[in-house]
């Protein structure tokens, strides 16, 4: 698996696309990253996630000092896209929710180009085609499944990246809505809290996407990152929690039927948060089986990868 292939990231200053550029360079890939000659910021609303102290300026500089290839282009421009798509080999997709459905425009362009050798829709989360969630979250998930259908309608090569829950958005604060630090007191656990979670760090979502791009065995197959150390429950990560800081949590158990209350009567980005903790904690979309034939277990095809375990990540907050 020598990594020579070329890697584009369209979306390289977002949480994730700025991984998977660290991530591609340490491997070894030429490495291009697609930018806008003049970005207007638009103001929109965000989830909280962890703190990322680097400015898109200081992530660009960064990006140069490390070799990486700077593509001028924007996903609503057909030409510049069709350009940059001949100079690369693999096309990695990170762009954020509001952008699922304009990767359209990457597909067309791609297909014009006719030189890529893999696209990865920016997903990276569960597996889309797999869920029991809830709008607003279940509306982003479609959409994603939909990029999927024409990526295959249009026979290009591809492959699903399935992280699950990012450790910014899950183990940050324990999934408790408003706080910015595991709490140390009282904590809210949706359902029983037994069910089953996959866990990750952006950082090794970066990690295993490069990987997974420089694989043949990933061609036209979903890729799921459940690590059995980050494959917990939500009583398990509050017991481990409970053991670093040496005091047991007032625990609070929130039924579905109140859960589905709270979402629909919250706003943004705490219903969109909800959705995403009840698909995860209560209905327990990380938990399935898959096949041979179109899926792959990135810690059984990459056994020997050093990754951050939940029980690690939280040593940070003791």
């Amino acid at each position: 698996m020598a990594p020579q292939d070329r890697i584009l990231v369209i979306g390289p200053t977002g949480a994730i696309g700025r991984h998977v550029i660290w991530a591609s360079v340490k491997a070894g890939n030429p490495t291009y990253a697609l930018v806008r000659k003049n970005s207007v910021t638009i103001e929109k609303p965000k989830l909280i996630t962890a703190a990322n102290p680097e400015t898109k300026e200081e992530l660009i500089d960064n990006f140069k000092s490390l070799g990486v290839i700077l593509l001028e282009g924007d996903i609503s421009d057909h030409e510049s896209l069709v350009k940059a798509m001949k100079q690369v080999d693999i096309v990695i997709c990170t762009t954020g929710r509001l952008l699922i459905l304009d990767q359209v425009k990457i597909i067309a362009a791609i297909k014009e180009a006719g030189n890529i050798k893999r696209f990865f829709p920016s997903e990276f989360g569960l597996d889309v085609d797999r869920h029991e969630a809830v709008d607003p979250v279940r509306e982003v998930f479609v959409e994603k499944a939909g990029i999927r259908r024409v990526v295959e309608a249009e026979g290009i090569p591809y492959t699903y990246l399935c992280c699950h829950a990012f450790t910014g958005y899950f183990l940050r604060n324990l999934a408790q809505l408003d706080a910015t630090v595991p709490p140390r007191d009282k904590v809210i656990i949706l359902g029983d809290g037994n069910v089953k979670g996959a866990y990750i760090t952006e950082a090794d979502v970066g990690t295993f996407t490069v990987l997974a791009a420089n694989d043949p065995r990933t061609l036209n197959k979903a890729v799921h990152i459940r690590l059995p150390a980050n494959y917990l429950t939500a009583n398990e990560i509050m017991a481990l929690w409970e053991k670093k800081i040496g005091k047991t949590l007032e625990k609070t158990y929130v039924p579905e039927e109140q859960v589905l209350k709270d979402i629909k009567e919250s706003g943004f980005p705490h219903n969109y948060l909800l959705a995403l903790y009840h698909s995860q904690q209560l209905k327990g979309d990380a938990v399935y089986e898959i096949g041979p034939a179109k899926d792959a277990e990135a810690h059984e095809l990459y056994p020997d990868v050093k990754f951050t375990t939940a029980d690690e990540y939280l040593n940070q907050f003791v």
